[in-house]
């Protein structure tokens, strides 16, 4: 993977925060690291990637939240267009940590609100009132219930109206059940774009067969690692999941 992202030209954290997505619509691809390798094959003189301190897969850390009773990870289980997640993702490369709300209303757009941390005691004040203003739930009943760890590219391309994520070497380990489950060769890729306009991704995610498929990281992972949380609604999606890995 080093080598094919040699290719490319790079793009910084401060030229990064030019690229202003005021109209956003996510899509997210499911596939494999072959197929990732082709795919960065054929984007490199259509996107640039973003490099720091001359890293351009860079490490995240996230460890998840949700209540006692699971009513986060059961909103989305059943369906529930509102709904919420909290987490604390820690960029390994800076060891800087934030936690985040992300809110989804019912119109699907979502909104994330976060704050830089030092710990994840979300007792503490400035968290505390942090939650207070943004999260649904009484922070009374959060506890941590999954930690995950992946590998991440970013792409932007050269017109700058979107940024292209791509996750790897993805981990889960259940803060409950003691279990964890490695991910193998599955990749995520996130497609976020400024409204409709041209993607030249599209067309490439499209000759490789690599088609829209939703996955939620904190549910995936609870559902491969938590026996006693329902699966229902993701039999379908971590029965797919499964071909794509192998197992």
């Amino acid at each position: 993977m080093t080598e094919l992202l040699k290719a490319f030209a790079p793009i910084s954290l401060e030229q990064m925060s030019g690229v202003k997505l005021m109209n956003r619509t996510d899509t997210k691809f499911v596939t494999t690291t072959e197929k990732l390798r082709q795919l960065l094959q054929m984007a490199r003189q259509d996107y640039y990637v973003q490099e720091i301190d001359g890293q351009r897969n860079l490490e995240y850390d996230t460890t998840y939240f949700d209540t006692l009773q699971y009513d986060m990870y059961r909103q989305h289980q059943y369906g529930h267009a509102n709904r919420q997640k909290i987490r604390f993702r820690t960029y390994c490369i800076s060891g800087l940590q934030f936690m985040e709300v992300k809110t989804k209303n019912n119109h699907g757009r979502t909104k994330k609100k976060r704050i830089e941390v030092k710990d994840m005691d979300v007792h503490e004040q400035q968290k505390s009132d942090f939650l207070g203003q943004y999260l649904h739930y009484s922070i009374d009943t959060l506890q941590p219930v999954l930690n995950n760890h992946f590998s991440r590219i970013t792409l932007v391309n050269k017109a700058k109206t979107e940024r292209l994520t791509i996750d790897s070497a993805l981990t889960f380990s259940n803060l409950v059940s003691g279990e964890e489950k490695d991910m193998g060769n599955l990749v995520i890729v996130e497609l976020k774009r400024d409204g409709m306009v041209y993607s030249p991704v599209l067309e490439m995610l499209r000759q490789l067969h690599i088609h829209p498929h939703g996955f939620s990281k904190y549910c995936m992972g609870s559902a491969l690692t938590n026996p006693e949380l329902p699966v229902n609604r993701f039999k379908r999606k971590l029965i797919e999941i499964k071909k794509i890995v192998g197992n």
